[in-house]
């Protein structure tokens, strides 16, 4: 109704009724999901040793979220909520997609089902340029050569690595120690379904904003609104930096010597944005990391745990929004420290800022549109739930907890059965170092039904 009025109003040219470009035109998104990145990688975030001047910058401008969960600690199926907004074990995506016979060993699919909702394709229906460029992991990997391409599933354009099918970017990961680049292909390299380019594994980020930028500048000439993926994966291991990066070759260091790297490449990124009139009124430019850190690379201080751990350390992840036009001048490099949202919630947030209509009920994931935009500090309604994944139980025998939920102010983690409960009130502890179960037993009930139920629900 907003939008039939602001066009009447304008089209009569009634005084006093000045209609601003941006409330007109469909919103820009840009979304960066860095692969597993550690809670305080970003100096912005608290990281001492490194500097990531771009990404604070971003920060700086924009908002910066602590209580945004991922919904899965791994990659496939953390993706695959970003992509539907819904839990991935709808798709029976629970752990990463590797060789056809594990993923048939651990009950899971070869791929994402492309009859799922995406975000693309609802934003292309509506007009939109959308491409997908880095990473994508949700089917087309090593032995499994007959997935969807990542056209299928909404976009116009993509080009990826070596877990996706169409055009990749394959690396070459040089030590610089007097030795030629080996190949790291995963078997991508035999499976044909799109041209190969091999690339410095140091420059793949440098090609994928690259091409990413070349797309958005078409989509700008045509006048069209664009969603666009940027979705490197430089911080996963292996790791291989720049030759002056490389220090005393340490896994710590070799990380750090990405992790600079990266921030200059995304920086390209973002200062086209600025600098582009049309983009730098319309953009909207979300940031996060699709699960936590691999142990000894990175941190997720002060939170406990990392990449494939329930523990906050393994599910929540530093999100930086970014959109001047949108975000209320005084909110710009505001910390929101209270509003609890995950990656599932974006797409239903997404598509009511772009104004697309979607059914009722389609989506796990809320509408926190205005929270997103510092509008609002709501949090979702409903509790999140996540499930381990179940090919990863832990360091040296380790049990970890199979099941967690959030609600509110408590955490819960516990086995299949409910049985081990482990209860932390985040906003006391969110390190999670003070099991408070024995406390509050009808919580632990309560949340253990809820949790086991969303469990055995799934597929």
């Amino acid at each position: 109704m907003k939008r039939i009025l602001l066009l009447l109003c304008a089209a009569l040219g009634l005084p006093g009724c000045l209609v601003s470009a941006a409330e007109l035109r469909p919103p820009n998104f840009v979304v960066v999901l860095i692969d597993d990145l550690g809670w305080d990688d970003f100096s912005c975030f608290g990281n001492t040793a490194v500097k990531t001047k771009n990404v604070d910058r971003l920060a700086a401008e924009g908002l910066r979220f602590s209580q945004f969960y991922v919904n899965s600690p791994i990659c496939s199926p953390s993706r695959t909520a970003l992509t539907t907004g819904q839990y991935p074990q709808r798709w029976r995506i629970h752990s990463f997609l590797n060789n056809r016979a594990d993923n048939e060993k651990r009950g899971m699919a070869q791929w994402l089902d492309p009859r799922a909702p995406t975000l693309a394709r609802f934003l292309q229906h509506a007009g939109y340029a959308t491409g997908h460029f880095g990473k994508w992991h949700m089917g087309g990997q090593r032995d499994v050569g007959e997935a969807p391409l990542i056209t299928e599933y909404g976009f116009d354009e993509s080009l990826t690595q070596f877990e996706g099918l169409g055009p990749r970017l394959l690396p070459l990961c040089d030590a610089h120690n007097g030795q030629p680049p080996r190949k790291h292909a995963l078997g991508s390299d035999n499976l044909g379904r799109g041209p190969i380019i091999w690339m410095d594994r140091a420059k793949i980020t440098e090609g994928f904003v690259g091409t990413a930028v070349a797309f958005m500048r078409k989509a700008v000439a045509d006048h069209r609104p664009l969603y666009v993926n940027v979705w490197p994966d430089d911080v996963h291991s292996p790791f291989f930096p720049p030759a002056a990066r490389r220090g005393d070759g340490t896994k710590r260091t070799l990380y750090h010597g990405v992790l600079r790297t990266m921030d200059e490449k995304l920086g390209v990124l973002f200062d086209f944005i600025r600098n582009d009139p049309q983009l730098k009124t319309n953009t909207l430019v979300l940031l996060c990391s699709d699960n936590g850190p691999e142990v000894g690379a990175s941190s997720a201080s002060p939170f406990r745990g990392g990449k494939t751990m329930l523990y906050e350390g393994g599910i929540r992840s530093p999100l930086i929004v970014w959109g001047p036009s949108f975000i209320p001048a005084d909110k710009a490099g505001q910390p929101n420290e209270t509003s609890a949202l995950s990656a599932m919630d974006i797409v239903p947030s997404l598509l009511t800022l772009a104004r697309v209509k979607f059914p009722t009920n389609m989506f796990d994931g809320e509408n926190l549109a205005d929270t997103l935009l510092g509008k609002s500090s709501a949090s979702r309604r409903a509790p999140l739930c996540w499930r381990r994944p179940p090919d990863r139980p832990g360091e040296q025998g380790e049990n970890l907890p199979d099941l967690a939920i959030r609600d509110g102010r408590w955490k819960l983690l516990c086995e299949f059965d409910g049985s081990q409960s482990q209860l932390y009130d985040l906003e006391k502890d969110r390190a999670e170092t003070t099991n408070v179960a024995a406390r509050h037993p009808d919580l632990v009930r309560r949340l253990t039904t809820t949790v086991r139920a969303w469990y055995q629900s799934a597929p």
